[in-house]
Formats: C-alpha cells, structure tokens, sequence
C-alpha cells in the first residue's frame, strides 16, 4: 500500500517560481528530438542525433546522451523537470532496445540529480496538439508549426508539443 503525502500550501512552489524553472521535454530516439523552457520562459528546441560511429561500442550513444545531459543542465539549467514521449510499441526491435537503452539512461541521470522525470504516452501528446490521438507526423508537425515554431522534423516537433503539453497542462512540473 502507498501512502501520498498531499504538501501543505507552504510546501508548494509559488506560480511564479513554477513558471521560471527550466524544463527538458524529450522524444527519445537515435534521433532525439528535444525541447526546454528555460528560467526565462524561452523555448528552445533542436534534434540531437545518437547514431553509433562506425567504430564506436554498443554503449557509446548512452555514453554521448549522458554527456548531452549534463551539458544541457550545466548550460540552461539546472533542470527542475524532465518530461518524455512514453512509447509502448515499436515496429522495429532495434529501435525498442534503443529507446529501452535511452530511458534507462535518462531515467538513472535524473535520479542521481533528484530532477523529477514522467512519461507521457504518445496519444496524450497527438491528441493535445492535433485533437485527435493518432495524428500522424505530418499533423504533428503543422500543429507545433501553426503555434510559432520552425522544427526540423518530426522528433523536434513531438518534443515541443510535449514541452507544451506539460506547460499548458501541468505547468511544467513532473
């Protein structure tokens, strides 16, 4: 049985505070799509590829992510949340071990900074920003488009409407 402790009203961060912390959404993937508000409410977003070199070991784009990870907390942080695209199937079995690898990375980082992390089901996210649940990446992409933003493809467009997501729904926090 789990007990939930409800804090107090003193124990919760006031709005204000809420709203200037630095948030990471994520579309995980070897190419990662990304998106963070940082403390000045500035939304930025990119795609970091995780690609295995040609010589490089199987650990290697773990290893590349966790570095990725850091430098973002020490450039735009420190991260106060992280939110990810939970995906729950896969066409491919390279890209479930890949995916199962990256989360496992993301999720073992997070916990040894105490920065709160949540998956959001892929739904969850499509059905926020298209209206409809199976919106395909095409759709995906015109919604985050006709919301201001230019991303490069569909990853960094899952990122910033997971970003947004987490901001219009949970105010950023995980």
């Amino acid at each position: 049985m789990m007990n939930t402790t409800i804090p107090a009203q003193d124990d919760r961060p006031e709005p204000d505070a809420i709203n200037r912390s630095c948030v990471l959404a994520l579309d995980l993937g070897t190419m990662t799509g990304w998106a963070i508000r940082a403390h000045d409410a500035l939304i930025t977003s990119g795609i970091v590829s995780l690609r295995p070199g040609r010589f490089d070991g199987g650990g290697m784009r773990y290893l590349r992510f966790t570095n990725w990870l850091t430098e973002i907390d020490r450039l735009s942080g420190p991260i106060a949340a992280i939110w990810f695209e939970e995906v729950r199937r896969h066409a491919a079995t390279d890209a479930a071990h890949v995916y199962g690898g990256l989360m496992a990375t993301l999720t073992a980082w997070a916990e040894l900074r105490g920065v709160p992390y949540e998956g959001v089901p892929v739904g969850t996210i499509k059905r926020h920003a298209t209206g409809k649940g199976n919106a395909d990446k095409t759709a995906m992409v015109a919604a985050v488009r006709a919301r201001g933003f230019s991303p490069a493809d569909d990853n960094e467009a899952d990122a910033i409407a997971l970003l947004l997501w987490a901001i219009d729904t949970k105010g950023g926090v995980a």
